[in-house]
């Protein structure tokens, strides 16, 4: 689809040339970025410490906010430690660069961009035969030889990735998960994918995830054993960047109830959706997520935007190639938003 140029940061819906669509694209799965309570606490958190914390993390004033926001995530996320960064993407890349030091990097398919380092090849096997071939191969050689690298929800086809084969792995092995599109809205508890992972002897984790995508906090986190953590808190991506604005870490641990609030709202939002749409083949949601995938509708998304609906629609894995097309629902939706799309997809 053409870029579609906005001045406003849509909600659920975005106004484009003066025309206002209903809009199921983007993220903010949990609605926040647009909800009353959580811009008074980013306000809250501008009065109290401003727009930036004028110093590194390791400079002889820090800020104790920072240490408590790892705190808090470290505990999210059920592991020993966490460092948090001003992106999702430079917490990816200093969990990736610092597991490279770990073993040899085993990629996954699909593996997102911001887990790779150096000219990764990307296996294009199934997730199935790939993890075959990866139990194989790491139980043939000795502890300490392997870092796996995968992705904990791939938000382009609508699946959480499936870990219960790590149950055969023999080998000491370090396992890193992107789960930016998992932390928030999978589980009960928003704790992401960690709650599928199996707990083992011989495999180790280090998550890492982007705190935009489901709570609308403009930041990133690495959580894992403490030894591992404090290792990432020594390199320059820790040390050499600037932190994450200091409101949204005090907006984020100020909005625990919140984030509960709006994960129930989410889920009823993504039940009554699959309850509308029951019968319509072409749309794929196994895991319950808050993406449904159009699988082979070429020109539903010229379609819907004819009928003022804006969906996901965008060229994978180049910008040439064919558009994967989806619709993002988040806790800002209505119901009758929801009717609207579905009566628009059964009257294509």
């Amino acid at each position: 689809m053409e870029a579609q140029f906005t001045h406003s940061t849509p909600t659920s819906t975005s106004s484009i040339a003066g025309k206002e669509y209903l809009f199921f694209s983007g993220f903010s799965y949990l609605g926040l970025h647009s909800h009353p309570a959580f811009n008074v606490l980013l306000k809250e958190g501008i009065d109290r410490y401003g727009t930036v914390f004028i110093s590194s993390r390791i400079a002889n004033t820090r800020l104790h906010l920072y240490e408590e926001l790892e705190h808090a995530l470290a505990v999210h996320l059920r592991q020993q430690a966490s460092a948090t960064f001003s992106s999702g993407y430079l917490a990816s890349q200093a969990a990736v660069q610092y597991a490279a030091t770990q073993g040899e990097l085993l990629y996954a398919p699909n593996a997102h961009p911001a887990l790779r380092t150096g000219k990764p090849v990307i296996p294009t096997d199934t997730w199935a035969d790939w993890a075959a071939k990866t139990t194989e191969k790491v139980n043939a050689h000795p502890d300490h030889t392997f870092v796996i690298v995968a992705d904990g929800v791939n938000p382009l086809t609508s699946t959480i990735n499936d870990f219960s084969w790590l149950n055969e792995i023999k080998r000491q092995v370090l396992v890193l998960i992107d789960d930016s599109h998992g932390i928030g809205i999978v589980s009960d508890d928003g704790s992401g994918i960690v709650s599928r992972l199996p707990q083992l002897s011989a495999v180790r984790y280090l998550l890492s995830a982007s705190l935009a995508k489901a709570y609308s906090t403009q930041g990133g986190v690495v959580a894992g054993h403490a030894k591992d953590v404090a290792a990432i808190k020594k390199t320059p991506l820790f040390t050499g960047a600037t932190p994450m604005m200091p409101a949204n870490a005090w907006a984020f641990l100020q909005s625990f109830p919140l984030h509960a609030a709006q994960l129930a709202l989410l889920q009823h939002k993504i039940r009554h959706f699959e309850g509308l749409a029951t019968g319509i083949g072409y749309l794929y949601n196994p895991f319950h997520l808050p993406i449904f995938l159009l699988k082979d509708r070429s020109g539903i998304e010229k379609y819907l935007l004819d009928h003022d609906i804006m969906i996901s629609s965008f060229g994978y894995p180049n910008p040439d190639s064919p558009p994967v097309n989806r619709i993002i629902i988040s806790a800002q939706h209505s119901d009758k938003d929801l009717e609207v799309l579905h009566t628009l997809l059964i009257n294509q």
